[in-house]
């Protein structure tokens, strides 16, 4: 279910979104990449509703877990993509983004990969597993010696144990989450009979 679902606006869901960086360049060892993120998910939070439930940047992607008011993830992560790059770029002007230049001679820059992937988290077992790999994937790749050491993920601040760079959110839903659910997962039973249908004949 979560691949048929992948990518697809699900309102009433939580999502597990991952994002690479392009080329996977470990451009988050650099804090002010990490703040310049973090700063454009808070403002985003105003101006598009969503509920922040767990996060990490690794080095070369980042990883999140929410749930936009409107359902709308793919525009979601598309705006959160389209306005953290340049505030990345002005945050290190030492290096470089530019992959080519366009007919004018001006440069392109890119900084995240133009694929991502959203997967709807169907259960309770699939909500906590994606949480504790978020929280524990900087202690997977060596990066610190314990889960609360790391600075730019939401552990602390999703456990209570101290500050975190952006707060999560600790209610998960919105109001009428339940009823949207289930009309998506009414169209998702209709979708499977049509593709059996089709199948057969």
């Amino acid at each position: 279910m979560a691949q048929k679902w992948s990518n697809r606006n699900l309102p009433g869901a939580l999502h597990y979104v991952t994002r690479n960086v392009h080329q996977r360049r470990q451009i988050f060892r650099r804090p002010e990449c990490c703040q310049a993120f973090l700063e454009v998910c808070a403002e985003l939070r105003h101006d598009w509703p969503f509920k922040l439930v767990a996060y990490v940047i690794m080095p070369d992607h980042i990883h999140l877990i929410v749930n936009p008011s409107d359902g709308r993830i793919r525009e979601l992560t598309g705006k959160l993509k389209s306005q953290s790059a340049p505030q990345i770029i002005q945050a290190v002007p030492d290096m470089s983004f530019v992959v080519g230049h366009d007919d004018e001679g001006n440069p392109i820059h890119q900084v995240w990969q133009e694929s991502f992937k959203a997967i709807p988290l169907w259960s309770t077992w699939m909500i906590w597993q994606k949480v504790n790999y978020i929280h524990t994937n900087p202690l997977k790749a060596r990066l610190v010696k314990s889960v609360g050491d790391y600075r730019w993920s939401s552990y602390n601040s999703f456990y209570q144990k101290g500050a975190s760079p952006l707060e999560v959110d600790r209610d998960w839903w919105w109001p009428d989450d339940v009823r949207k659910l289930s009309l998506a997962a009414s169209e998702w039973v209709k979708e499977i009979a049509a593709a059996g249908r089709k199948k057969k004949g």
